[in-house]
């Protein structure tokens, strides 16, 4: 009963990295096509590689998958494989982070990569009434100066792109080293967001939101400091919470372990998402079912989750009322 109501529950995704949406299928597929040998023989070896430690180990993995993108068609090919999931999903907006310098370091251009994805989310929108938008993520574990040339090349296809972000190994590479280069993107028109205390403590959460000026937090679960949550709730900023990557990467034992209650009662903004979907076990209705079965939530609560990754988008505010008109419009029905 309960998971068919999270699979008719219209919903956004607020935190998804498309070069986590690779399935070892389309992976291998790709791979195939652009005469690229992978180190496993089968998707069925790639997929028992899939057990991490820690977010290290995961993103060893995801740069060696995201290393057969080479053409716009094959970065086509793979948002427009998530899109087809959002659609089935009944995630009626996505906002997908995408990471230019995984690609440009490997001598692919910004272009190919940009046009690529946003084809495919422009046909999405005709095709399955999906609605999206980017958001060009910095790798953290690379210099500031390389951040400042992806800038540099995003520049003639700002028109593509919303917001900026800043993803990869947190742990030893802090929101500050990333300070002038998200003073000049916002001077850009871009909206900044940022992971921040996924593994990393609340200290750069704190340099985040004040050296960042961050709008959105990505991940967020060590942010109980009672001064910090204050601080968050006073700037009215969204967590964008990714349950089955937090287990998947022992950032949280146990999903009976979760913080997401924690942070609900202490009256903070939680969106539910899945992060990395092909490698951390499902996609966003996943998340939900998975975090419903372990910590007994009730309705009322997946509609919060709902709400607010409506409301907490980087929509315009007309764009933001119709998807919650057709949530209230849902609830009416179904609850």
């Amino acid at each position: 009963m309960m998971n068919k109501f999270i699979s008719l529950l219209p919903k956004a995704e607020l935190h998804l990295h498309i070069e986590g949406t690779f399935e070892p299928e389309l992976m291998f597929k790709i791979a195939q096509r652009n005469n690229i040998k992978l180190e496993f023989n089968s998707v069925e070896e790639l997929k028992k590689a899939y057990q991490f430690d820690c977010l290290q180990d995961f993103l060893n993995i995801y740069y060696a998958g995201a290393s057969v993108l080479i053409h716009e068609q094959d970065c086509y090919d793979l948002t427009w494989a998530y899109l087809e999931e959002c659609a089935k999903q009944n995630v009626r907006h996505t906002e997908i982070m995408f990471d230019p310098q995984t690609h440009t370091e490997r001598g692919v251009k910004f272009e190919t990569v940009v046009k690529g994805i946003s084809n495919a989310c422009q046909d999405a929108k005709d095709k399955l009434n999906v609605s999206s938008l980017l958001i060009m993520s910095y790798l953290r574990h690379l210099s500031e100066e390389s951040a400042f040339k992806t800038l540099e090349e995003s520049l003639p296809y700002k028109h593509l792109i919303k917001a900026v972000g800043l993803d990869s190994s947190e742990m030893g590479n802090p929101p500050s080293k990333f300070q002038r280069v998200f003073e000049a993107s916002i001077k850009e028109g871009y909206i900044p967001v940022a992971h921040a205390g996924e593994e990393g403590p609340a200290e750069y959460i704190w340099e985040a939101l004040n050296l960042l000026k961050i709008k959105r937090i990505d991940h967020g679960n060590n942010c109980f400091e009672d001064d910090l949550i204050e601080e968050i709730k006073k700037r009215d900023i969204a967590l964008t919470v990714c349950p089955l990557s937090n287990t998947a990467l022992r950032v949280v034992d146990d999903l009976k372990n979760h913080p997401v209650l924690k942070m609900m009662e202490k009256g903070l903004k939680v969106t539910i998402n899945s992060d990395d979907p092909a490698y951390f076990g499902g996609q966003v209705n996943e998340n939900y079912i998975q975090l419903q079965k372990a910590l007994n939530l009730t309705k009322d609560q997946l509609i919060e989750f709902a709400e607010n990754s409506f409301k907490y988008s980087l929509l315009g505010q007309k764009e933001k009322d119709d998807f919650l008109n057709e949530l209230n419009s849902f609830i009416k029905t179904y609850h």
